[in-house]
């Protein structure tokens, strides 16, 4: 059992890590246009994939992390790297939910108001995706270090 919850557990760290990553691609390729429509295609994309893949790649990493864990006989909060290493998930999480996606809605608002012909806030949109960029290297580099942690167990 051990080594079927270690392999959903790492199954869903590439669907998180993998889709976190494009996501932070799509974005850049689509503001380098500079147009907003597609900047807000793009985020509405990355706003869906969110929802699709990395919203379960945090649940499926937190049950069989947990459930591997058990199984595998490593305490939680007793094992240093697995402490340490939900202790950056957390905070990643927290990254995301109170900086990163309401900023993707906000950037994918003001694209849309550009891509309708309303008013676009060029400025407003390149400061917010600035905030976006320095929240979301955070939100990717913790699970990233959480995920070296894993790998290397480190005592």
């Amino acid at each position: 059992m051990y080594l079927t919850f270690k392999t959903l557990h790492l199954l869903s760290v590439v669907i998180f890590l993998g889709n976190i990553i494009t996501g932070i691609f799509w974005k850049a390729h689509a503001d380098r246009t500079g147009d907003p429509r597609l900047m807000a295609h793009a985020l509405d994309g990355i706003i869906r994939s969110d929802r699709w893949f990395t919203m379960p790649g945090v649940f499926g990493i937190l049950v069989f992390g947990v459930l591997g864990a058990i199984v595998g006989h490593l305490p939680l909060l007793r094992t240093p790297w697995i402490l340490q290493g939900i202790v950056l998930f957390s905070l990643s999480g927290i990254a995301f939910g109170v900086q990163v996606a309401p900023l993707q809605v906000r950037l994918r608002a003001l694209a849309q108001a550009g891509a309708s012909g309303g008013e676009w806030d060029k400025a407003q949109y390149h400061r917010l995706s600035r905030r976006w960029e320095l929240w979301g290297l955070f939100a990717i580099v913790a699970p990233l270090a959480a995920f070296a942690l894993m790998v290397f167990k480190p005592s």
